[in-house]
């Protein structure tokens, strides 16, 4: 059979159980689709893909042509909307089935289904790939995922928290020849920006396992990763992992493996755990959107709250332009547009702002977030802003900081602030509210 292979979050040869379904073909075709929608704004004012997600995706596709060629493969990436790229490539290339990762957003969902109406005789197969555990061997049927991480936790650890590793595979070795190469229009693709900064993540599978590798075993940074984790601005505060693991040029089960592996060649204390822990957390979110689907991305949430739905333009450009009158904020967003990336305190702290003092739609943000956020995963993402909102996975509601006391707690000395100028804005008048006459 004639199989093409559709590469979405996982770009990566080791631990790919999709991929390594797909190699037990007569012929093989590897494919990526760059969206052309994802660089125009949507309905919240941002675009789903930045300059930082689309250099680091540019380098982490790259990348993984370079492994596909040893093994006599090639990546064939094709610039246009996957619901007309894919049927076209199985009518050109005889492809009786198409194979791909499990994805947890409605938008991936309605392209899968939108491409199975076009192409009726076809196999379709999805894998789950991003996760720690496949569906069916979650200790829970999905329909019946706990409303919250801590019960989600409990369960887990006690049905053994470290089952999901001996679901890991090998990196593949061998693969099937390709029906005939296309001619591909990356050349179409939108070009790749230079950066403002120093880049802190270079994409690609041998990148992000030399990050892994580095954190755990060459520096040993693990050992210490709950003291350090809510650091601002420290490069190895935390594991950083997270990048790779968004558009999964890195396998959640390999770090899990990994954190077993220097659990027993080395220390195991509160901060191994607590990279387990995070993990876990990723790994909730996962199942937490393919159980809610649409009201993930709703304004009420899955708890449905009622929310603001307020959108005061003013507001919503001083906190993505980081000149509020908050600096700790300002400093944060700064880094967050100039970098790609803010710490996961930085997340909280600013995501607090937007909600609380701001008053915006929570929506706004966590679309800012899917355009500036190198390591941006759709149910991490809406997940934790849901959280935030006080209409997801929280049962106490509304996250609200108090963030003065979070300055005085994670940069006492000013330095974060003044490293990403937090007082180098005029601060708008975030507070007026335009006002509306009656008509005459």
């Amino acid at each position: 059979m004639h199989t093409l292979y559709w590469f979405t979050r996982d770009l990566r040869l080791h631990d790919n159980p999709a991929l390594l379904a797909a190699s037990k073909s007569d012929m093989l075709l590897c494919v990526y689709v760059v969206d052309p929608r994802w660089f125009s704004p949507g309905p919240f004012q941002c675009k789903t893909m930045g300059d930082h997600r689309w250099r680091f995706l540019w380098q982490s596709l790259m990348a993984l042509e370079r492994s596909l060629r040893p093994l006599g493969q090639r990546l064939h990436i094709a610039f246009g909307e996957p619901e007309t790229v894919i049927p076209e490539l199985v009518h050109s290339h005889r492809i009786g089935r198409i194979i791909r990762s499990r994805q947890p957003g409605t938008r991936e969902g309605e392209q899968w289904n939108a491409i199975k109406e076009k192409l009726p005789k076809t196999v379709f197969q999805q894998f789950e790939t991003l996760s720690l555990f496949t569906e069916g061997s979650l200790p829970m049927p999905l329909e019946e995922l706990p409303d919250t991480f801590s019960r989600f936790r409990k369960v887990v650890e006690s049905y053994g928290e470290r089952n999901a590793e001996r679901l890991r595979i090998r990196t593949l070795t061998a693969l099937p020849p390709a029906p005939g190469y296309p001619e591909d229009n990356r050349g179409e693709c939108p070009a790749i920006p230079e950066p403002r900064q120093p880049v802190w993540f270079r994409g690609g599978e041998s990148a992000g396992l030399a990050r892994l590798n580095d954190y755990l075993f060459v520096n040993h940074r693990i050992d210490s990763y709950k003291e350090t984790r809510n650091a601002l601005d420290e490069p190895e505060a935390s594991s950083r992992l997270s990048p790779w693991l968004a558009n999964g040029s890195l396998s959640a089960r390999e770090v899990a493996e990994s954190i077993s592996e220097y659990e027993g060649k080395h220390v195991k204390n509160e901060s191994t755990y607590w990279l387990w822990f995070e993990l876990l957390w990723r790994e909730y979110f996962y199942w937490y959107a393919l159980k809610h689907g649409p009201d993930l991305f709703r304004r009420d949430g899955v708890q449905q709250k009622k929310r603001s739905a307020s959108f005061y333009p003013h507001r919503f450009k001083a906190w993505c332009a980081g000149s509020t009158e908050y600096p700790l904020v300002n400093a944060a967003m700064n880094q967050l547009r100039e970098t790609g990336y803010i710490s996961n305190r930085s997340r909280q702290i600013v995501a607090s702002c937007l909600v609380n003092e701001l008053e915006l739609d929570w929506r706004y943000g966590a679309a800012w977030f899917e355009e500036q956020l190198v390591d941006y995963d759709v149910a991490s993402n809406y997940g934790n802003w849901q959280y935030q909102a006080g209409v997801g996975a929280d049962p106490k509601g509304p996250r609200h900081f108090n963030l003065e006391k979070q300055a005085r707690q994670f940069d006492p000395d000013g330095e974060f602030i003044q490293r990403w100028r937090g007082n180098a804005a005029q601060p708008v008048g975030l507070h007026l509210v335009d006002a509306a006459d009656w008509p005459v």
